[in-house]
């Protein structure tokens, strides 16, 4: 407990005093220092959290969930009617890929082709035979629009009277996608089913089954689900087969978080050398103090909550700070941008037109803990130094 001496000696050592100027100095650093240093974790962490989820969402969008492939026997089709299935998936749609090439005038452009049934085409444009969709970032690489028509090579070959050449085959543009990931929009067609079957001489046995979860972000225990479900096939996630980005967006998250807390580590550092140097301004404060009754513990908490306070109210600044920058981070990326006309997001190495930003209060309330825990840490030993004077050797030199 904190008694009401100990308040008010707290608060009036902590009142600035004309011959205290050096050391109003280095409280105001220790003070900004902290609270830049939480409130650049808290910008930075908040950005890259924002930046993982629009990529989840981005992946996600234009990709199955969970996707359950043959590797010998066709897919039970009756396992899909499941209940355990039915309760964890919004969709089920059955599809197949194969590798081709684009050949439009002199461009030659190799291609994954994605075959859907009209029906299931991402409940959107139906997909007719001979039709196809592309990305209007390939569109302007092949320099076509809707209804232009474009050839395709199979590596399939067709036995002819000169020997096996490989098939081609003429598709006609009917819509155009951004799906936001440059790689996908300039690898990736899709096209009918049955079309992408034929072309590439499938079986209708190789087809896939696409499963579009209810909750896509909690997907390792319903990966479990699917598992116990189709136990004959391979089953993988959109986790699976983005594991290694995932991983290294994780790493590199915790590498800033541990590089930015140096920051406030340092800036902590300050408070040891104010609350020294208050030390020994107030030595012969301390030693009244002392001569007059007040405990070592006493002395101990009060100085021990100088350097507590401040530490506290620069966290609290700093979390201001940095979610008032989270909330408008794009808006003062733009700005810059356009004062400085420099690129600070750009889109071609970030897969993102705007820089996202996601506040978790969880790391609001880490970064918190640790601003304060490492005030706490660095305002011991001041604390007890001040609690170990001799109050007849500072009065006698006073």
């Amino acid at each position: 407990m904190i008694s009401q001496l100990e308040n008010e000696i707290t608060f009036r050592f902590l009142k600035a005093r004309k011959n205290d100027g050096f050391l109003n100095i280095i409280s105001i650093f220790s003070f900004i220092g902290i609270g830049l240093g939480v409130a650049v974790l808290i910008v930075v962490m908040s950005v890259m959290n924002g930046f993982r989820t629009e990529l989840i969402h981005k992946i996600v969008g234009f990709n199955s969930h969970i996707t359950v492939k043959p590797y010998e026997k066709k897919i039970e089709l009756e396992k899909i009617n499941n209940q355990n299935l039915k309760t964890i998936s919004k969709d089920l749609i059955l599809s197949n890929s194969g590798e081709g090439i684009i050949i439009k005038g002199e461009v030659t452009k190799g291609i994954i082709l994605r075959g859907y049934t009209k029906n299931d085409f991402f409940n959107k444009k139906s997909l007719s035979k001979n039709f196809i969709s592309i990305s209007k970032e390939l569109s302007f690489i092949l320099n076509v629009k809707i209804g232009d028509d474009i050839t395709i090579m199979s590596p399939s070959g067709v036995e002819t009277i000169i020997g096996n050449l490989p098939k081609q085959k003429t598709f006609t543009i009917i819509s155009l996608f951004e799906s936001g990931l440059i790689d996908f929009d300039n690898n990736v067609a899709f096209i009918n089913l049955f079309s992408l079957e034929e072309f590439f001489n499938l079986d209708q046995k190789n087809r896939n089954l696409e499963i579009y979860l209810k909750n896509p972000q909690n997907i390792e225990d319903q990966k479990l689900i699917i598992k116990n479900i189709f136990d004959d096939e391979f089953i993988y996630s959109w986790s699976d087969m983005n594991k290694s980005l995932f991983s290294a967006l994780k790493v590199e998250r915790n590498v800033m978080f541990i590089i930015l807390t140096l920051i406030i580590i340092v800036a902590a550092f300050n408070i040891i050398s104010g609350l020294t140097i208050l030390v020994k301004n107030k030595t012969r404060e301390i030693a009244i103090l002392k001569s007059i009754g007040v405990l070592n513990k006493s002395i101990i908490k009060i100085f021990f909550l100088i350097g507590v306070i401040i530490g506290t109210s620069a966290t609290i600044f700093g979390i201001i700070l940095g979610v008032t920058f989270s909330m408008y981070v794009e808006n003062l990326r733009q700005f810059l941008s356009d004062v400085f006309n420099i690129s600070l997001f750009p889109e071609e190495i970030y897969f993102l037109s705007s820089m996202p930003s996601e506040i978790n209060p969880i790391s609001i309330l880490i970064i918190s803990f640790c601003s304060i825990l490492i005030t706490i840490l660095v305002s011991i030993f001041p604390a007890l130094k001040a609690a170990k004077l001799d109050p007849i050797k500072s009065l006698k030199y006073e």
